[in-house]
């Protein structure tokens, strides 16, 4: 597919995975501790995911002015993220480089995923341009430029590498079962967490989805299938308006 990798970056249907990312994101130790004992995204969902949209769209879109106030606003949040100095092995911080390309990385993976679903493989000048794109999401923070994956074979290792040891502790479990099976919300956040829950264990691993107690068979399975088929028919005819309004929206609301 030929398609400019600024235009498919801006496509809202990326949020369908943004329960994948999430949950990727905590099930490494280190990120699910700091989740589990210093955010309150479970409570204000939403808000979490307007922030790390609103984040995502200033580097990749926004102004220098734009980026600047998107980065202050994480660095913010993250400042707190952090464990006693004597937790030892099981300490964390969120400025940690290593988490945040864990963080970066699965951004990145998960767009790619939704895309090549959605709109069929990228060319090679789109992908590459798109997984450069990616990279500033860790480097506008405290990511060494050098310690982004080279190219998107080297990432390919990586990932590999890091997803096959991946495993959701208890603290991860707590938090993505808080998420996704809200005890209080609004009605209507309610209504949507059952088509939320079967996009996110579709796009998820096997291993993962049992880790996070997410129900799968071969008729969830063939769902999932018809249902990404469907997207792929019906999503890239939208409008473009209707296709981007999630960036515009974002964007707007960033001093």
């Amino acid at each position: 597919m030929n398609q400019g990798h600024a235009d498919l970056g801006a496509e809202g249907i990326l949020l369908a995975g943004a329960g994948r990312a999430l949950l990727l994101q905590i099930a490494n130790p280190a990120v699910g501790r700091g989740v589990a004992e210093h955010s309150n995204f479970t409570d204000r969902p939403l808000h979490r995911l307007v922030g790390t949209l609103t984040y995502v769209y200033a580097v990749v879109y926004g102004s220098e002015e734009q980026i600047r106030a998107a980065r202050r606003r994480v660095n913010r949040a993250h400042a707190r993220v952090r464990s006693d100095p004597g937790a030892g092995p099981a300490g964390y911080s969120a400025y940690d480089p290593e988490l945040q390309l864990w963080v970066a990385a699965t951004l990145y993976d998960t767009a790619a995923t939704i895309l090549t679903r959605v709109y069929g493989p990228l060319d090679d000048e789109t992908a590459d341009a798109m997984y450069r794109e990616y990279a500033k999401l860790g480097t506008a923070l405290q990511l060494p430029e050098r310690m982004w994956p080279g190219d998107r074979a080297a990432f390919a290792r990586y990932w590999e590498e890091h997803l096959a040891t991946l495993r959701a502790d208890d603290a991860a479990v707590q938090v993505g079962r808080s998420l996704l099976y809200p005890a209080v919300a609004p009605l209507w956040y309610r209504a949507l967490m059952p088509p939320a829950r079967f996009m996110t264990a579709g796009l998820l691993t096997e291993q993962l989805r049992d880790d996070f107690g997410l129900p799968w068979n071969a008729r969830s399975e063939r769902r999932f299938q018809r249902t990404m088929s469907a997207l792929a028919v019906t999503w890239p005819r939208l409008p473009r308006r209707v296709r981007h309004w999630v960036k515009d929206y974002c964007l707007s609301g960033l001093a």
